[in-house]
């Protein structure tokens, strides 16, 4: 597995430089079984030493009071939507990246259903470039399946494997022939890299605006049936098997496709998954309001749904939570719910909207959350961030105490279409530190010197 930290980055030209203290915190890595107070040492780079509390002396480091505060492992999302190239009045490298530091995150997967599409090798090369003078963590770019994301002829996945595409995904659209989706899994032995799916059936969702039930039903709306899903996965997965391929399953919102990937993982199908925290938190009761911040693809879904996703993240079905920041400019969110477009922000907001729904009610333990928030990071075949001292420091600072209201204080998000936008949301991330470097720091949290 590649370290997180091989990204590209504004950071990544001289890594290691600083050496940071984060004292008397409460540290947990769940995957490395810590749970106590320490003195975090950062220092070229790496988790240098998880002291005793109060005794770590470093010369000349940031010191940082974390007495009350939990220091956890760094987060990564392996399915961001950064809008670079072609719509970069919504989002761009530098404020995307931004936005997933003040999230927690010290890396990201960036998707590849740009303006052009990213489906060729000087596409990725150019992302790459721009990155390394832009983005404030380390961020991978994945490339199309198909040509032109149209599912008709596969993109030359070893020439984007050698020029560094991170994965293959035509996110945003479905692979609908089982025969190219069977050549690309053949494939993939070739290049080596993870392919994820979006996975609809177009003929069943049709026109649908939002999830097929009851409250679709009420608010006179179409419909996208969860079968539109699950129909997909069962299908790829049985491809998968038969090939001896392995996929990632985008954003999981039904009942059903959670119980196909039980059923794949059980058979001995090499697969893992991801859900969003609006999955996890929200139904399609959100939709009654009509507000386009709670619509998306896949649509938020029902109650048994939901709890149907929190199951699975919590017994490890669903191997990780991807925020899927899919940011709009206003113009196309401001208009009737039926014309909007789909999607919703989610890299500033992740860790506390679940936090707040999910371990606070006692639904989720919060070491299961943490290592989830990490996990796609091996989903992709990067080293999931660990607090393990030697390994490459990405960390992420966080009162759980403090209350704070999303959006308030403005976005580090050029786009404002958060589904929690306006919600007092508890536990606030104070500073990220990714491969070694302070990559964001909360405005009001203040930090000395120590030595």
């Amino acid at each position: 597995m590649r370290a997180i930290g091989s990204l590209d980055w504004r950071g990544g030209a001289e890594p290691g430089r600083e050496a940071v203290i984060l004292r008397e915190a409460r540290v947990v890595d769940p995957r490395a079984g810590i749970d106590a107070p320490h003195d975090v040492v950062v220092r070229e780079g790496r988790v240098a030493e998880l002291a005793a509390p109060g005794s770590a002396e470093l010369p000349e480091a940031e010191l940082i009071e974390a007495k009350d505060l939990l220091v956890t492992p760094a987060f990564f999302d392996p399915h961001v939507h950064l809008r670079t190239p072609g719509r970069e009045d919504e989002e761009d490298i530098e404020t995307g990246t931004r936005a997933a530091a003040a999230g927690g995150y010290c890396g990201i997967v960036a998707m590849a259903n740009t303006d052009p599409p990213v489906d060729n090798p000087a596409a990725v090369e150019s992302l790459r470039e721009r990155a390394r003078a832009e983005a404030a963590i380390p961020t991978g770019f994945a490339a199309t399946l198909t040509r032109g994301m149209r599912g008709e002829e596969l993109t030359d996945a070893t020439e984007l494997a050698q020029v560094g595409a991170v994965a293959l995904s035509d996110d945003g659209l479905p692979v609908c022939s089982a025969g190219v989706m069977r050549r690309a899994l053949q494939y993939q032995a070739l290049a080596d890299l993870p392919i994820a799916l979006h996975e609809e059936d177009p003929a069943l969702s049709g026109a649908g605006v939002m999830h097929e039930g009851r409250v679709s039903a009420r608010l006179g709306l179409a419909g996208i049936p969860s079968v539109s899903e699950s129909t997909l996965i069962e299908r790829d997965l049985a491809l998968a098997a038969y090939e001896g391929a392995r996929v990632h399953i985008q954003h999981l919102s039904a009942a059903e496709s959670v119980a196909a990937i039980e059923r794949a993982k059980g058979a001995g199908v090499s697969v893992t998954c991801e859900a969003t925290p609006h999955h996890l938190t929200l139904t399609d009761e959100a939709v009654m309001s009509l507000d386009a911040r709670f619509k998306m693809n896949p649509p938020l879904r029902a109650e048994s749904d939901r709890q149907a996703l929190i199951a699975a993240l919590r017994s490890g079905v669903i191997d990780c939570v991807a925020t899927d920041h899919a940011p709009h400019s206003q113009d196309e969110k401001e208009v009737p719910f039926e014309q909007a477009a789909m999607g919703v922000t989610g890299l500033e907001t992740a860790f506390a909207a679940l936090y707040t729904d999910l371990v606070e009610p006692g639904l989720l333990e919060l070491g299961t959350l943490i290592e989830r928030l990490g996990a796609g990071a091996a989903a992709l075949g990067f080293e999931p961030p660990t607090l393990v001292p030697g390994a490459e420091a990405n960390l992420v600072l966080i009162d759980l105490e403090r209350e704070w209201e999303a959006g308030a204080d403005g976005w580090e998000s050029r786009s404002r279409n958060s589904c929690f936008a306006g919600r007092t949301l508890r536990g606030r991330v104070l500073v990220t530190i990714a491969a070694g470097r302070v990559a964001y720091r909360q405005r009001s949290f203040a930090m000395g010197v120590a030595g």
